[in-house]
């Protein structure tokens, strides 16, 4: 099965769950607040607890020199989609949509969307280059992100909001521990019959995390169905903005990142191959749920992040496979 084809069975599938949601939030299956807790039980506990596991299993020090570079990238990612964007903002929409319109060109969903996609492509490896991509896809969303859409006006309360977040500690406690004690990975393959009680104890709680932690991508594409479904605004026509939004999104970014790749290849800066496509997966994603937040919590226009998020999120089906495929037809 050829790398595009995985591409479009995982987004298929997350697709037809993220519907689930949907349609339970229009018939009332999952309220406003119940999404709203459902949400955070991802973004505090759920998530948190698979990236903890992920790294215990998967980093040594090989790793993170295969993959240190990933941080940056991901913040990479945002700058550029935001560069590319600035040239067609004044073509779609008014000047006071403009801080929105650039915003939501360069934030895509850069974890939950691709991780399952990245899992199915690369296994255990791919989720944690995708976690080590969210670290600097953090950073950059909580200062320059926020930077963008107050027009330049705030960026305290955010970085405050950063110092808590749970999937950063998480990778870096997570990174430490596999490093000082790499024995903490055989509590995945803990023979109970054979283990002192101190052991047996960690691989309690070491199944207990990795339960947890395999709840996020269900339980996330559910919210961000929900979350799509209780979307308030005008939704259901295409507005100019919109349409730029998704041009540069979904068409622009993509490219612009393809750009950069044969860029640095030229300069003889080559990127290892499993980092590299899944940088480009998080380029070709829609735009991240939750921009409608943010949105309204910093000034930002909500309704047209409404139309972006839910649109973009729509499209995203057929334009993340039809870039894969391109990629595989290019040979990179």
């Amino acid at each position: 099965m050829n790398d595009w084809q995985v591409v479009l069975l995982r987004i298929g599938a997350m697709f037809l769950v993220i519907c689930l949601g949907w349609i339970a939030r229009r018939r009332n299956y999952l309220a406003a607040e119940t999404t709203g807790l459902l949400s955070q039980l991802v973004v505090d506990v759920a998530f948190p607890a698979l990236v903890l596991t992920q790294m215990l299993r998967t980093v040594d020090a090989a790793a993170l020199r295969a993959n240190w570079l990933c941080p940056v990238f991901g913040g990479m990612l945002i700058v550029l989609a935001y560069v590319v964007a600035i040239p067609f903002a004044p073509l779609f929409c008014r000047r006071d949509q403009r801080p929105t319109f650039l915003f939501l060109a360069a934030i895509a969903n850069w974890i939950f969307l691709p991780l399952p996609i990245a899992e199915g492509l690369y296994g255990a490896a791919g989720v944690r280059t995708t976690l080590f991509y969210n670290v600097g896809a953090q950073l950059v969303l909580w200062s320059f992100g926020v930077w963008i859409l107050s027009d330049g006006k705030t960026i305290g309360p955010a970085l405050r909001q950063l110092a808590c977040n749970g999937g950063l500690w998480a990778t870096g406690i997570g990174i430490v521990l596999a490093l000082a004690f790499p024995a903490l990975r055989g509590l995945e393959t803990l023979d109970p019959r054979q283990a002192s009680g101190v052991a047996l104890a960690g691989g309690m709680l070491f199944q207990a995390l990795t339960m947890i932690g395999s709840l996020t991508i269900p339980m996330s594409l559910l919210a961000i169905g929900a979350q799509l479904g209780g979307l308030e605004g005008p939704v259901h026509r295409l507005s100019k903005p919109v349409w730029g939004v998704l041009l540069v999104r979904l068409v622009v970014g993509p490219l612009a990142t393809l750009a950069l790749v044969w860029a640095l290849a030229l300069a003889d800066i080559h990127i290892p191959v499993m980092p590299l496509m899944i940088g480009f997966l998080i380029a070709t994603m829609p735009v991240a749920i939750s921009c409608s937040v943010m949105a309204e919590r910093f000034g930002g226009d909500v309704g047209l992040s409404a139309q972006g998020i839910f649109y973009s999120t729509f499209f995203s089906l057929l334009t993340v496979p039809l870039w894969f495929y391109i990629i595989q037809r290019l040979a990179l």
